[in-house]
């Protein structure tokens, strides 16, 4: 869980340096390998209060 944690501190400083709420992000994208595991795709979702997640995009 400590990884899970650590990907959220790198999102919620994102956020802090870009002086935005979470409120205020639109669409949450989602591009590479580790965006594909499901427990990361839970957290994000949750912590953008159930928003939905674009997982469409090829990063290829």
């Amino acid at each position: 869980m400590d990884l899970f944690n650590e990907c959220m501190k790198t999102v919620e400083s994102c956020l802090t340096d870009s002086k935005m709420d979470k409120s205020s992000v639109d669409d949450v994208v989602l591009v590479g390998g580790s965006s594909r595991i499901p427990k990361v795709q839970e957290i994000l979702s949750n912590f953008f209060n159930g928003k939905d997640l674009c997982k469409s995009i090829n990063p290829d």
